[in-house]
């Protein structure tokens, strides 16, 4: 269960700022906000300790580092029980191929962002790994012709 915290607009204007540039200093940062800089790194813990901000990241690309294909798939298991959806959710961790995983609603249960170096080494997963995984059912694939947005989650 995720709770509320209570922001105020410095608060907002800093999550805006780390979420375009999370590699500034917090002297930036805070010249940034307008405020000085302690204040600035109080407000940017409390941000982290209430878990509004999971974390830094370096967003690399994929393509410069040999990874050509992204696809997307969609899975159906058998059996949806609590215990076969959770069982699921945790093998998608061991395959390294699988970037985001997302259990959704609708006709399948699951939807899996996968990156691979070609479309050899994703049929591979998807015919060895994923439809031999037991209780899925179906799976349907998606190849990305070209990413058209790319932004934060976050529209603050």
């Amino acid at each position: 269960m995720v709770m509320r915290v209570e922001l105020d607009a410095i608060d907002m204007k800093i999550l805006r700022e780390l979420q375009n540039d999370g590699r500034m200093t917090n002297v930036e940062l805070a010249e940034r906000v307008g405020i000085s800089a302690p204040p600035c790194l109080r407000r940017v813990r409390k941000l982290e300790e209430a878990g509004i901000i999971r974390g830094y990241r370096a967003l690399l690309n994929a393509p410069a580092l040999g990874y050509d294909l992204v696809a997307f798939c969609m899975v159906g298991l058998k059996h949806q029980s609590d215990a076969n959806l959770k069982a699921f959710a945790k093998q998608t961790a061991n395959w390294p191929l699988v970037r985001e995983a997302w259990m959704v609603s609708g006709e399948s249960d699951f939807l899996l962002q996968c990156v691979a170096e070609n479309l050899a080494g994703f049929q591979d997963f998807v015919i060895e790994e994923l439809t031999a995984a037991e209780n899925v059912d179906t799976v349907r694939t998606m190849l990305t012709i070209r990413q058209v947005k790319d932004v934060s989650l976050i529209e603050i």
